[in-house]
């Protein structure tokens, strides 16, 4: 009988016939939902012989939802029904294609109203590259990461006011009383400012104006416990799957107390909950020059680890030496040796040289954790090259509670409805993360063999078709047929 994925002490229990809530999207949705299906079916038919097999039960949002249910829920209510959240966490794990973001008042964005409601803490973006598919950069096989984005804080917590507004008014009169100092750094943030502006550009013959002043206001919140489980569940990842880095991105340089608190904050979880299994970069270079000279004192390991020491405050060379000492003392025993070199890399990287070195200096990288608008940047960079969004997928995972959303990462393409025409690959591969994720990893395992081959072959839609030499072009539903046949 069909029954629910639960949540126990020991991870998730999921049936031989669990219940899987699905949102089929909207624009190309449809499209994509059928081929894909058919795709997950025949996976776990193939992997456990007809003793298991999910369940599918539609859930609504989105343009399709709104239609059906406009008139008995009203305009805002519609997008997104309760019942759509409601089943989403009775059953847990659930999938959904591309959805219509509304325009106007109400909910600002469906995923989003999705992530923040069932608390999807860990935005999770593998990276990979398939043998045959079009790709910018030279050596895309070397692309070969998962990115952990945090998702429910940072900018896109929405906490935002608009320019003109008494909200956004009421906030930078608190700003300009209460901290002085920082209202400074308001560029416009008076009207005398804007004044002030205004009559230097006159000055140079530009006409009079008289502008109100415009300043929109948004808050970006970062919070210790955030960024706990956030590095918590990517270390954790690392260690599971054999990776050999953990690497937190991240702005503090500039923004040194919500992303810089987000780098110390992510050291602190590794150190404290990893121990063992763990060594950060900087304790990696002092093992190291110990190991390379036994007799190197501490001050001249810290010479080495700090390039300008010699140009520090004696208080700055002290702090250095002390680190140094304390590491040795610290975890020579366990990690000296070179044993720390069989252990998971803690390390972290300036978010702008990221989006550089993912290029340059792709093999340097395996696990990715960052904040919410860093991880989207670097999601979608990622995702050009090894082939685009339209064969990327994703996930949203609340590990505590066991609750996950898998979902296509590119958009609805209205232009492309109904034609049976666009590349299924990102819902497909959303699937194979979603059966993965429920233990069922021989089924995961028959996609991955299918996507090979069906791109090996060079039968593929046509975006990947107008860039591959000598491939055959196929309809959505006839390239799901083709991974089908190639899981043998």
């Amino acid at each position: 009988m069909p029954s629910a994925i639960t949540m126990t002490s020991k991870g998730l229990s999921v049936p031989h016939d669990p219940i899987i809530p699905y949102i089929e999207g909207d624009g190309t949705g449809p499209d994509i939902w059928r081929s894909s299906v058919r795709v997950f079916d025949a996976a776990v038919a193939k992997a456990y012989g007809g003793k298991r097999k999910i369940h599918w039960h539609e859930v609504y949002a989105g343009e399709k939802s709104f239609n059906k249910f406009r008139a008995t829920l009203g305009d805002a209510k519609a997008w997104l029904p309760d019942a759509t959240i409601d089943d989403f966490k009775k059953y847990l794990v659930g999938i959904k294609g591309p959805l219509t973001t509304p325009v106007g008042g109400g909910i600002r964005s469906l995923n989003v109203a999705l992530r923040q409601m069932l608390d999807l803490y860990v935005c999770l973006r593998p990276v990979r590259w398939f043998k045959g598919v079009p790709s910018p950069v030279k050596k895309p096989e070397d692309c070969d990461m998962v990115i952990f984005r945090e998702n429910t804080e940072d900018i896109y917590a929405g906490i935002e006011m608009a320019a003109g507004t008494p909200e956004a008014q009421k906030v930078l009169d608190f700003l300009e009383k209460e901290f002085p100092k920082e209202f400074k750094k308001v560029r416009f943030g008076t009207k005398a400012a804007g004044d002030e502006w205004q009559r230097g550009l006159e000055a140079i013959g530009a006409p009079h104006r008289d502008m109100p002043l415009q300043v929109g206001v948004g808050f970006k919140p970062v919070s210790y416990l955030g960024t706990e489980r956030l590095v918590h569940s990517a270390i954790g990842y690392a260690l599971k799957n054999k990776c050999k880095s953990v690497t937190l991105v991240h702005k503090g340089n500039i923004m040194k107390f919500t992303e810089g608190a987000f780098k110390d904050w992510g050291y602190k979880v590794a150190t404290q909950f990893y121990r063992a299994q763990i060594v950060t970069e900087r304790e990696s270079w002092i093992l190291g020059n110990k190991e390379a000279n036994a007799d190197l004192s501490a001050e001249a390991n810290a010479k080495l680890i700090e390039p300008g020491f010699e140009m520090m405050t004696p208080d700055q060379r002290a702090k250095i030496v002390k680190e140094v000492e304390t590491t040795l003392a610290g975890i020579w025993t366990t990690h000296g040796g070179g044993k720390w070199k069989s252990m998971v890399l803690i390390k972290d990287s300036i978010a702008d040289i990221t989006l550089q070195q993912v290029l340059t200096r792709a093999k340097d990288f395996s696990v990715i954790a960052t904040m919410n608008l860093n991880g989207d940047y670097l999601s979608d960079a990622l995702a050009a090259q090894v082939g685009g969004i339209g064969i990327a997928p994703g996930a949203n995972i609340n590990y505590i509670t066991g609750h996950a959303i898998f979902e296509a990462t590119h958009g609805t393409a209205p232009k492309y409805a109904n034609l049976d025409q666009v590349n299924p690959g990102s819902v497909i591969l959303s699937g194979e993360m979603m059966l993965r994720y429920m233990g069922w990893t021989e089924a995961a395992d028959l996609i991955i063999k299918g996507m090979d081959g069906a791109i090996g072959a060079k039968t593929v839609t046509y975006d990947f078709h107008r860039m591959m030499e000598g491939a055959t072009k196929l309809k959505c539903s006839e390239f799901g047929d083709a991974v089908i046949r190639h899981m043998g």
